[in-house]
Parts: C-alpha cells; sequence; structure tokens
C-alpha cells in the first residue's frame, strides 16, 4: 500500500494523480518486499524499470536535440549520457522524495538499501516506465520540465563527460573499429551484485574493470582505457 502521503505530494507538487494505484505500488516495491509479501500477489518493479529506462532516454534526447540545435551529435550524446545515468537518476529520486517510500524487505532495508545510488536510479526509471503507461509520454515530458530539464537548462550537466562515448569517438575517428564490453562475472546476492566487465577491441582485451552495475563497469573500464591508450 502506498503511503498517501506521497501520493499528496506528487499530486501538490508534480501534478500526477495516478489512474491505476496499482501501477504506482508496482514501481516502488522492490522484489525483497514482493517475496516476504506473497500473499499480497504484487509484483516488482524491474520490468518497468525496463521500460523506463527507454522512455526517459527517447524523452530526454528529444529535448536536448529541440533546445541545442547548435551542438554536434558527438557533444549531445554526451551531455544525454551525463543525465541519463546513476548519479544523476538517483538524486533526481532523492529530490522527488521517491527514495523515503520504497517498499523494501527487512534484509534490504537493514543493509540499507534505500540510500544505494544503483536502486534509486532503477526505481526513478520503473517510476516513470509506470506514469507513462498510465498516461502517456506527455505526462513524462510535463514531470521532467519541473525536475531534470530545468537542470539542462541552467548548465549543470555541461562539463561531465561520456567515457564510453569519448572511447568510442577517438577508436572509430579513422575507421570502424569492434568495441564490446564483455561481462566477465556476477558475484554478490541478486540485488548487491558486483560486475566486472572487460572491455574488447577487435578482438583484444585492453582494460578490465568493477562496479555496483553493468553501466558503471563499463564506464570505469573505458576510463581505463582512455588513460591506457593516451587518448583522454
Amino acid at each position: 500500500m502506498i503511503d498517501p502521503e506521497f501520493t499528496s505530494r506528487l499530486h501538490s507538487e508534480y501534478n500526477i494523480e495516478f489512474k491505476n494505484h496499482n501501477l504506482l505500488e508496482t514501481a516502488l516495491t522492490h522484489s525483497s518486499y514482493a517475496n516476504e509479501h506473497q500473499e499480497l500477489n504484487i509484483d516488482d518493479y524491474e520490468r518497468l524499470e525496463f521500460l523506463g529506462d527507454a522512455v526517459l532516454e527517447l524523452t530526454i534526447s528529444e529535448f536536448l536535440f529541440k533546445s541545442f540545435p547548435d551542438i554536434a551529435e558527438g557533444n549531445l550524446t554526451r551531455l544525454r549520457s551525463a543525465i541519463v545515468c546513476t548519479a544523476s537518476f538517483s538524486r533526481f529520486s532523492r529530490e522527488v522524495g521517491i527514495d523515503k517510500y520504497i517498499q523494501l524487505g527487512k534484509g534490504e532495508e537493514k543493509q540499507g538499501a534505500r540510500n544505494r545510488d544503483s536502486l534509486l536510479e532503477d526505481v526513478f526509471e520503473a517510476f516513470n516506465g509506470a506514469l507513462y503507461l498510465d498516461q502517456g509520454q506527455a505526462k513524462v515530458v510535463e514531470f521532467l520540465e519541473k525536475v531534470v530539464f530545468p537542470k539542462i537548462e541552467a548548465g549543470e550537466f555541461s562539463d561531465k563527460s561520456d567515457n564510453k562515448t569519448l572511447l568510442q569517438e577517438k577508436l572509430q575517428k579513422d575507421g570502424s573499429v569492434d568495441i564490446e564490453y564483455r561481462v566477465i562475472s556476477e558475484t554478490g546476492h541478486e540485488h548487491e551484485k558486483k560486475f566486472s566487465i572487460g572491455l574488447v577491441v577487435n578482438g583484444k582485451m585492453i582494460a578490465q574493470s568493477e562496479g555496483n552495475s553493468k553501466k558503471s563497469a563499463e564506464e570505469s573500464a573505458a576510463k581505463i582505457a582512455l588513460n591506457k591508450l593516451n587518448l583522454n
């Protein structure tokens, strides 16, 4: 059951009132909570996260495309990557107050999952996926106009770079190069995994790194490769 305080805040601050409250509840439900309360027959956020990730990337891409007509494709890609990342999405989650209302199992709560950036990123994506299903992309845009777009216009992300995109641009400036990020290993519990990623260029592994998510491990591997190859 979603705390009425949160639905009231969504309505008063963001003009959001879910028609299907089950979507909102699912977006805020961690698998540990669903497993501990099987009698409630509720789903966790993971499928909505998948959808929300795509919705956010498309919506933010469209905003950048229309708002910055003079910025080249490579710079637009780096700008988008600085926005669509764990640090940014977890920050937005906290600003909206989503972190306070995630439904967690007792074990995850004790381990501090509520403050875990990777979890807050996932739930922010799930929330937007739920909002998209409930009221369409226009409502997602309206929400982002309050939470994300003003920060972009204020230049908060302009100095950030995306190591993966930068590496790709540097390696492919003279022609096509095969770049692959391979998962070498996954360790830890389901929602506390460590990923080891190998960066393979034209069949040769040139860097390896670890992270709490595939995205962060890939970004770290790309940064190592840039330094190793003196490309930054």
